[in-house]
Formats: structure tokens, sequence, C-alpha cells
């Protein structure tokens, strides 16, 4: 479907935010469906952690109460203020796949609930780059628009990334990042034009959907997304490659999900780990590509893969992003460094008796894992409420289940991705 609805948002005051809307009632009958229960379920086990843990159980029954009556009226609730902010840290700190939790007090909260225009959204995810971006000194930062409504579905970012490359399929092969082909393809059939000629980093635009409207195609302008160039601390040659890469790893395509109210348009980002970007974007067989070309540059023998020649070649690549950003000012961890903060991390909530939980075969880094303490051990793999959730769970491919002391989500596919 081709899309005239083109915008173009700048980073210049707050948005304005419309007038919020009584929620439409639902029939009786509706109201004692599985949905509601859930809603219930989940509202109270989500109202009685945060009072607990912030409030030392002060307030829980007035604030039940009252919960309980909103969402027999009405079908769904409101969190205040500080129940946003918690929620949203906590998820953080249940993200299974996530190493970087040591700091999850520490996310900055935008909360952007009255916006669920395409337009304000727009803004508020340029907003987003900018406080997180913070001159080089990246912070985590999420911001959290409309949620879901019976009947009044909440704005939704189709990237799975705020800051996302073109690729582009040609006679001879992908140009730019193969991951993205599909969504460089949505782009263009929605009126994108991509640049001439066409390169390996063309910043893709946002696509954004909001209730009862055409998509809306937003072009992020160059000034709103920090780079940097990879370069080698020893090896001139190395930045004849022409790589780089972008500062904020803004996930914008996961449901937050607290206390049974979705948040289907909520980017949120840490700052990156160097492998990331060194063993996964760049290396990936099925992205960048990158070793051979390295493996050149550093005169080391590919005949044979006995010679290691691509694990040496690895290493340099990573080397270059972690010198690159570190001599661009731009935060940025390595993988031993990180892999120690999350121990300490699991030993905090170890002792604050909460469980922990990770996924070995995501906090393991793709590089070296062996070499950090990580690798040795064993983890819980339950998925905690509050989360971040594939946006699939709409669609039945997953779903809500009670292990006796907290509500999961279970999942028969991986939605995540590096």
């Amino acid at each position: 479907m081709k899309s005239d609805r083109r915008v173009e948002v700048t980073v210049s005051g707050k948005n304005a935010a419309p007038a919020p809307r009584t929620a439409t009632l639902w029939p009786v009958r509706e109201r004692r469906d599985l949905a509601v229960r859930r809603l219930l379920a989940e509202a109270e086990r989500f109202v009685s952690l945060y009072h607990h843990e912030q409030l030392g159980g002060h307030g829980l029954g007035r604030r039940l109460l009252q919960v309980r009556a909103l969402i027999e009226d009405s079908g769904t609730y409101w969190h205040t203020q500080a129940e946003l902010t918690f929620g949203a840290r906590v998820a953080w700190r249940n993200s299974a796949r996530c190493i970087g939790r040591l700091y999850w007090r520490s996310l900055k909260v935008l909360d952007r609930r009255l916006v669920g225009d395409a337009e304000g959204v727009a803004a508020g995810c340029l907003e987003h780059l900018d406080a997180a971006t913070n001159g080089g000194r990246i912070r985590p930062v999420i911001t959290v628009f409309a949620p879901d409504q019976p009947g009044r579905p909440g704005p939704r970012i189709r990237n799975d990334q705020l800051i996302r490359y073109a690729g582009y399929r040609t006679p001879s092969g992908v140009v730019g990042d193969p991951r993205n082909v599909g969504l460089t393809a949505a782009s263009a059939s929605l009126g994108w034009q991509p640049p001439e000629p066409r390169g390996p980093f063309d910043l893709l635009p946002l696509i954004i959907h909001s209730s009862g409207r055409d998509p809306l195609l937003v072009e992020l302008p160059p000034e709103a997304v920090l780079e940097v160039p990879i370069v080698h601390p020893e090896e001139p040659a190395f930045a004849g490659l022409g790589l780089r890469w972008h500062a904020v790893p803004a996930i914008s395509n996961m449901v937050l999900r607290i206390g049974g109210i979705d948040y289907p348009a909520a980017p949120f980002n840490g700052w990156y780990m160097g492998t990331e970007i060194g063993a996964r974007n760049l290396a990936d067989r099925d992205r960048y590509d990158v070793l051979p070309a390295v493996a050149e540059i550093f005169g080391l023998d590919t005949s044979a893969e006995h010679h290691l020649w691509r694990d040496r070649a690895l290493v340099e690549v990573n080397r270059a992003v972690l010198h690159s950003f570190h001599q661009a000012g731009v935060t940025v961890t390595d993988h031993h460094t990180e892999s120690e903060r999350f121990i300490n991390h699991l030993n905090r909530e170890e002792r604050a008796g909460r469980r922990c939980p990770a996924d070995w075969s995501w906090i393991v880094p793709p590089m070296s894992g062996s070499q950090t303490p990580v690798f040795h051990r064993y983890y819980d793999t339950s998925h905690l409420l509050p989360n971040f959730l594939p946006s699939e769970i709409r669609t039945g491919t997953g779903h809500l289940v009670s292990d006796g002391s907290a509500l999961v989500f279970s999942q028969s596919f991986d939605p995540w991705e590096p």
C-alpha cells in the first residue's frame, strides 16, 4: 500500500498530548472472560509487588480496591507515574537475555502515555534519541507511549530498532545490512526514496502505525543519529573499509507489559557491548560479513580453517570497535567487564531474595565466552513479569501461565535478536 503520509519532526519542546478518553465499557459477559481475569490477576500481583518493594506495603489495600473497580467498570486501569517508572525498571530487571541489568534502577522513564498519534510518536522517538545519546555519554532511556485499551489499540513502531541501516538486493548480493532487506522494501513501498548512490550505511525511516490510519513514514534527520566511524588502533588500512555504527541500540518493536497493561510502543535502550557490533552486526556471515576483508588487510592465511584466521580477524574487528567508541567519547563496554558486572547484579538480586532469570545462550558473549565468569554456571530460565515481550503475543503464539510464585511468559519461538 502506498502512503503519502510523510512528516518532518523536530526535538523542540514536549509533545502536546490529547485529552484522555473514557475507555469503552465492556458487556458483563465479556468482563468475565479469560482476558479480564488475567488482567485482574496480573494487576493485583504487580500492584502488590510495587507497594511491597517501594512503600513497605503501605496503601496496598486501598490501591487494590481502586484498580479492581476500574477494571470492573472499564476493562482496564491507568498506572500512576510511580508505578509506570517502577514497572519499566523491573521489566529491565526481568529481561533474561540482557547482560547489562546491573543499572536497572537508573533507567530514565519518559512518560508519553497520552501520545497515541503517529506524528506524536515520531516526535517522541526523536526526543528519546536526543535524551539517550546525551552527547555520547549514553543513558538508559525508555519512552512509553499510549497503551492498548479495550477497542482502542495503542500505536506501534514497525522497526525493530529506532536506528537501522538499509539493505538492498542487487545481482551481486546485498548492499548494506541483509537483516533489513524486508524493512527496506517495506519503506520503499510506502514512498521512501533511498539516497543515491546507495551505500552500506543508509539510515532507514521509521514506520509508525496508529489506530485507524495508514502507516506514517518518518525519516530520521542525520543530526538525530550519532555514528562512530570504525578505525583500528594500529592498522591505518582498516579505515579504508568505511565501517561505522550508530551509538544508541534502541529496541522499538517489543511490548512493555506492566501489570497486565500492554504498551506496544515503548522504545528502550542501554548502551552497546562491543561484541554486539564487532562479533555480530559486522562479522556475522548473514550480516556485514567483514572478516574476509579484515583478514586480507592483516595478511592472514585464509587457505584453511585450522589457521584460525576468522578468530584472529574477529579479535581485530572487536578491538577496532572498542578503540573507535572510546576515541569518539561514546559509551561502550567490553564483554569481560560486562560479564563481571552481570555476576555482581546476580549476587545482588540473590541477596535481595529475588529470582534473576537469565538465558545462558544470550548472557554468554559471542566471543571468548569460556573466558568470562558467566559461562561456567546455570541460570533460572523463568520469564517474569513485568517484562518486554514480542508483539506476536497478540496472535496467540505465546501465553501466560503461573508457576505459583510469579506470572511468567511462555513462548515457543525466539523473538529477540542482537
